[in-house]
């Protein structure tokens, strides 16, 4: 999935980050060191972590981002439901609702399959 499919804005990243003088860069940067980089948690934990911090400061965006990239590292439809249960619970009727389009954003993800229930191997792409 694109990221013009995510959020249409995202097509202007390139000419934002010019005009912001490569902030974009500098925040690429923090993110692949900060979540996509297995360290005491693996990437996949943290791309749920992310995910949980978007459904709390409610960007869409964001949300289908970090679900794709909980995904792609691996995170399973039971991890991405206790994390989700966390979100509903800590936001009560407000959060069940993000929760809700965390889900939304996992099943438009894969197809409305659920994932592959793997780890990761030692050698795969971060």
């Amino acid at each position: 999935m694109s990221l013009k499919t995510i959020d249409p804005a995202l097509d202007l990243m390139g000419e934002f980050a010019k005009v912001t003088k490569g902030a974009t860069q500098h925040i690429q940067q923090m993110r692949q060191a900060a979540i996509f980089t297995d360290g005491a948690l693996p990437a996949r934990q943290k791309a749920l972590a992310a995910m949980l911090w978007s459904i709390s400061a409610r960007c869409e965006p964001c949300i289908a981002f970090y679900v794709q990239q909980a995904v792609t590292r691996g995170a399973t439809e039971e991890e991405l439901g206790e994390v989700l249960a966390i979100a509903a619970t800590m936001g009560g009727c407000v959060g069940e609702m993000w929760a809700l389009k965390a889900y939304k954003a996992y099943k438009d993800f894969t197809g409305g399959e659920a994932a592959p229930q793997t780890e990761p191997s030692c050698c795969s792409p971060s």
